[in-house]
Parts: C-alpha cells; sequence; structure tokens
C-alpha cells in the first residue's frame, strides 16, 4: 500500500519498516524454513517470485505490509537493517476497505513469546485506526497454531467461526474494544 512506503514506526523496542526490495533476501531465507510456511499458511516461492510478490505488496491497494525490526534506531544502512529483521505484519482489505485481516509473523525464533508480536499488533491497529476507515480487524490462524490462537484470544480478538475444509479460525476484533495509544511515526529514510 503506497500509504506507509515513507512511514517508519516507532514502538518501545520494535520498529515497523516498509517492506522494501532489501529485506527480500532475508524474508526469502525464512520462507524455506516448512514449520513456518505451515504456521502462516504459505506457498513456496522462488526469489524471482517473492520480488514480484514484494513490488505487488507496494504498490496494492488493499494490503499494507510492514518489516518488524528489532530495536527503535534508524539504521545507518540497507544492510544493517536487515540484520534487525525478525517478522514481518500485513493488513489485508480483501472484502472492504473496513474490515482489515491481520497477519503477524515472527520468523526469528529468539524473538518469540517476548512481547514483539503484541507490540507490532499494537503499533499495527494504531496506525490502521489513525490512517484507514477501520472499524473491524480479524486474523485467520491454521487450526493446528495453537499458539497463535493463544495469542489473539490474548489481545481480545473473539474466536467468531473455525473451518474444517480451510483447517483455520477466524478471530475478530472491533476498534471500539482496542484502545488507541499514542503512535510515534518517522520518516523512513531507505
Amino acid at each position: 500500500m503506497k500509504i506507509n512506503q515513507t512511514c517508519m514506526l516507532v514502538g518501545e523496542t520494535i520498529s515497523l519498516v516498509p517492506y522494501r526490495p532489501h529485506h527480500v533476501l532475508k524474508y526469502h531465507g525464512w520462507m524455506q524454513d516448512k514449520e513456518l510456511r505451515e504456521l502462516t499458511a504459505s506457498e513456496p516461492l522462488s526469489l524471482e517470485e517473492e520480488f514480484e510478490m514484494q513490488k505487488s505488496w507496494a504498490t496494492d491497494e488493499d494490503k499494507l505490509t510492514f518489516i518488524i525490526l528489532n530495536g527503535t534506531e534508524i539504521s545507518e544502512s540497507r544492510e544493517a537493517e536487515e540484520s534487525r529483521m525478525i517478522g514481518d505484519e500485513n493488513l489485508l482489505f480483501l472484502f472492504s476497505p473496513d474490515y482489515g485481516e491481520i497477519n503477524i509473523m515472527v520468523a526469528e525464533k529468539k524473538f518469540l513469546r517476548s512481547g514483539v508480536a503484541s507490540e507490532a499488533l499494537t503499533l499495527m491497529m494504531n496506525y490502521a485506526s489513525e490512517k484507514l476507515p477501520v472499524v473491524k480487524f480479524s486474523a485467520k490462524i491454521t487450526n493446528t497454531n495453537l499458539a497463535s490462537m493463544r495469542f489473539f484470544e490474548k489481545n481480545n480478538f473473539v474466536r467468531i467461526s473455525e473451518s474444517e475444509v480451510f483447517q483455520e479460525t477466524t478471530y475478530e476484533l472491533d476498534t471500539w474494544d482496542f484502545t488507541l495509544t499514542s503512535l510515534t511515526a518517522v520518516t523512513y529514510p531507505f
């Protein structure tokens, strides 16, 4: 989505930056992990396909994508920024511009269960609530991904359906059930 192409969201311990070409190699490396693909319901892509995907996500008006970085400082170089990558976060508007499906992936295992996913969730929901006409967030979780189910339940999302056909559970949270906090956004240098 073009709206976030010059925006860096700064939290207490992490930052969210737009998904850029210099992030693709590391992201592609993460997606070689079969378990990670299964947990995120992702298909394997070639490196070329991954670069094409990055381009489309940067311009599609129904997808908002950020890379999660460890730390809050602005990196001195693209290489330094790549070394801080720990995951990604997406907000998809597949059915309506006011209904956003949120996806969070913490790919670096040492950051699992460290609080970064909750912080990333808060940053994204604050940004979307402030900049877009979102009234409801949803999350679709693979039925075997119990950790993600617990995560969204802990963050006040309510289970609304379970599909045996697609093997996924859907959670929702209305924006009025979410407390906005102050948001720090700075100009993204890369």
